[in-house]
């Protein structure tokens, strides 16, 4: 079993284990528990009521978090002809058409999310192995395909996230810094939970939303009211 340090033990003693707060209630009592010297990443964890191994049971999509998610976003664009002059002209960290593709396929991971146009998804899906467990596979349902490639780029550098869920049924998400301010995170935790309330899926029974835990990166973990968080998000 691991062990905390003497800051975390401290910290953790702050919070009430039996006690769901509200949205603003955690981001101001993550204050007081996050403790590390550089800007943490701040995170929501989301366990929810459906069977990740039935597919009318999937939970994934992207949320343009109001106030974006902090972190430099590298995007990599698989595009040929005017569509990779407009990825380059759009800002693509790297652009390219076979080439790229050769270049991935030889250990080249220097970017956190990718676009591909259509007629580029024939050599780019020789990558699903590479790509596909990192979460950075080009995907329709997330606008990651698309011949919009400016669109796309502006969204993935403007603060858009894609959420989806793992094995566990949990999703996890990056919203913010511990740079934000209260409102700031208070305003992009509630953009990402209604987000998750409209992808519930029909198929899904009982209580969706079962558990909400709130954290920076070094921090412990503070749960938020799933039934507050839920009426608040369906109310939007």
């Amino acid at each position: 079993m691991a062990r905390h340090g003497k800051k975390y033990s401290d910290r953790v003693k702050l919070v009430d284990r039996d006690k769901r707060y509200t949205v603003a209630e955690a981001v101001g009592l993550l204050r007081q528990v996050a403790f590390a010297k550089f800007d943490e990443s701040v995170q929501l964890n989301i366990r929810l009521g459906v069977d990740p191994r039935n597919a009318d049971q999937q939970v994934r999509g992207t949320v343009a978090l109001p106030h974006g998610t902090g972190k430099k976003v590298r995007v990599a664009v698989f595009a040929a002809g005017d569509k990779l002059r407009e990825a380059e002209e759009a800002g693509a960290d790297v652009a390219g058409g076979e080439d790229l593709v050769k270049r991935v396929q030889e250990g080249f991971l220097d970017f956190d999310a990718a676009v591909a146009t259509p007629d580029m998804m024939r050599f780019v899906g020789k990558l699903g192995k590479v790509l596909g467990p990192r979460g950075m596979m080009p995907n329709p349902k997330v606008g990651t395909v698309t011949m919009d490639v400016r669109g796309a780029i502006e969204a993935l550098k403007g603060g858009q996230v894609e959420y989806r869920l793992d094995r566990f049924a949990i999703v996890h998400v990056l919203v913010g810094k511990m740079s934000f301010n209260d409102q700031q995170l208070t305003e992009n935790v509630e953009a990402m939970l209604e987000a998750l309330m409209k992808a519930k899926p029909s198929a899904a029974k009982g209580t969706y939303m079962r558990s909400i835990t709130l954290s920076s990166t070094m921090s412990p973990g503070i749960r938020i009211d799933s039934n507050e968080a839920r009426v608040k998000a369906a109310a939007v």
